[in-house]
């Protein structure tokens, strides 16, 4: 399973799945039509499923054009989007499985973003050595999510579950926000030698126009403050000793960064 970074609007990624013995492929909340069936025509491929995280327009803005196209493809939503996302067809709930390619994947239904944002996560097998987390907008490359439908305690308990995935997941999210993230985490955590590196890197990344997804989860858990409500240094900055009152004071300082 080969997977393709679609870069659409001002910071979104789509993520287009590819399997080249079968030329069949799928894809991770397409906000245009335009770039999937751009790539679907270069590698002569037929699109089998859409896998959208959450509802919001800039992830499914795609969706029914792609399925004119592709009238048999699969639409694969949270069971909780029922009525918001177009053409969805399959109703996932946590621990369900899907099916793409070689690869089985685990549904995660990770609320905080939205009530009913899900994840699909691949694990490794014998074929790769990294496993695959397609999350949306619940987690990003040096932070998370703004909680338009959820509570702070539900985004704690949503990225626990991402937390607690192998160290060598790459995190394929959905947005290019990183150096404004890790702007803001230097504010709350500078004096992690690990975050200063990465900052370092990034904007050397970025000055260059190059992307800086997909993320490794061992580097996010290392240097990602919504990863880190435990740590002394980010329960000073949030003025609290509680885990769930810490990460949502520096959500709340992120919204106002």
């Amino acid at each position: 399973m080969q997977v393709f970074r679609l870069p659409v609007l001002s910071d979104n990624y789509i993520f287009l799945l590819y399997d080249d013995k079968q030329n069949i492929a799928a894809v991770v909340d397409p906000a245009q039509a335009e770039p999937v069936l751009n790539k679907l025509q270069e590698l002569n491929a037929e699109l089998i499923a859409i896998f959208n995280t959450h509802h919001h327009f800039d992830h499914i803005g795609g969706n029914q054009k792609l399925i004119d196209k592709f009238p048999r493809l699969t639409v694969y939503g949270g069971s909780f989007d029922k009525g918001r996302i177009p053409g969805q067809k399959v109703f996932l709930e946590d621990g369900d499985r899907i099916s793409f390619s070689h690869r089985t994947g685990e549904v995660l239904f990770v609320p905080g973003h939205t009530r009913a944002h899900i994840a699909y996560y691949f694990p490794p097998d014998d074929s790769t050595e990294t496993g695959e987390l397609f999350c949306g907008d619940t987690l990003f490359a040096g932070g998370c999510g703004r909680l338009f439908e959820g509570t702070p305690a539900q985004m704690v308990n949503s990225l626990s579950k991402i937390r607690a995935l192998p160290d060598n997941t790459r995190i394929w999210c959905a947005h290019e926000y990183t150096l404004k993230n890790l702007k803001f985490a230097m504010t709350v955590d500078g004096n992690n030698s690990e975050l200063q590196k990465r900052f370092e890197e990034v904007k050397t990344y970025r000055s260059r126009n190059q992307s800086t997804v997909p993320s490794l989860l061992g580097i996010e858990k290392n240097t990602n403050p919504f990863l880190r409500w435990e740590e002394p240094a980010l329960q000073s900055a949030a003025n609290s000793k509680d885990s769930v009152e810490t990460f949502g004071r520096l959500r709340g300082m992120k919204d106002n960064f």
